[in-house]
């Protein structure tokens, strides 16, 4: 569970996510989940806002979606369950945010079974990205 590829797995990287770019261009994170509900960073920025306003039950909301479109878009970029998300390719930060968040969020409201397997999968997928989001 340290994070590393010893099996030789191939690394998943995820296209573009073009929801990133209005983000950045500070275009309300609500309005671009509802206009690319399929981006994970999206509802990562959600999440992570709604942990910051003490919303626990929001957070959790919008980072299990978040959690849950990045594992299509892991899918659909050929990851059998399994393997190294790096951080370093931006592209997969929303997934691993979107991780990250559901982690904490679980714990906030008691799911210490959740927060765990997310925290161990954060991990598992990507070390760096654990350590840069304080898992």
């Amino acid at each position: 569970m340290g994070g590393g590829n010893l099996m030789g797995i191939p690394e998943t990287l995820l296209p573009e996510d073009g929801a990133a770019a209005r983000l950045a261009e500070g275009v309300d994170p609500r309005e671009v989940a509802a206009g690319q509900p399929t981006s994970s960073m999206a509802w990562a920025v959600l999440a992570e806002t709604a942990l910051g306003q003490g919303a626990d039950l929001e957070a959790y909301a919008f980072a299990r979606t978040g959690y849950h479109r990045g594992l299509d878009s892991l899918r659909r970029s050929g990851w059998k369950g399994q393997g190294p998300v790096p951080w370093s390719h931006e592209p997969n930060r929303g997934f691993l945010r979107a991780l990250a968040a559901l982690a904490k969020a679980a714990g906030r409201i008691g799911e210490v079974d959740e927060e765990a397997r997310c925290a161990n999968f954060l991990r598992d997928s990507s070390a760096e990205a654990a350590r840069e989001l304080g898992l």
